[in-house]
């Protein structure tokens, strides 16, 4: 038996991933388990709804100060959450 080409198995299942549709949806699972991690544990708390839609991040919190706060490190957050992911998943964060 004669082998052609050697893949990589991360490239394989990458790709595999992506054609059935399945590599977004995974990856918006990594940002929002990565969310606590990211965050902290006190705003972690104080966070009660995460979601994705069209690339932003919807975020509930229950407390002004936290909120100004994360607002203020929006950029830097969207940066730390993608790298979770290893892709780039999101582009914003919104804050409610």
């Amino acid at each position: 038996m004669k082998y052609n080409k050697a893949e990589n198995v991360t490239d394989l299942l990458r790709q595999f991933l992506r054609s059935e549709g399945l590599e977004t949806p995974l990856n918006e699972h990594r940002i929002i388990s990565a969310w606590p991690e990211v965050v902290g544990h006190t705003v972690a708390v104080h966070t009660h709804k995460l979601e994705i839609h069209n690339q932003t991040l919807y975020a509930e919190i229950d407390t002004p100060v936290i909120r100004q706060e994360l607002m203020m490190r929006r950029s830097q957050l969207v940066e730390l959450l993608n790298q979770k992911a290893g892709a780039r998943t999101i582009v914003d964060i919104h804050l409610i």
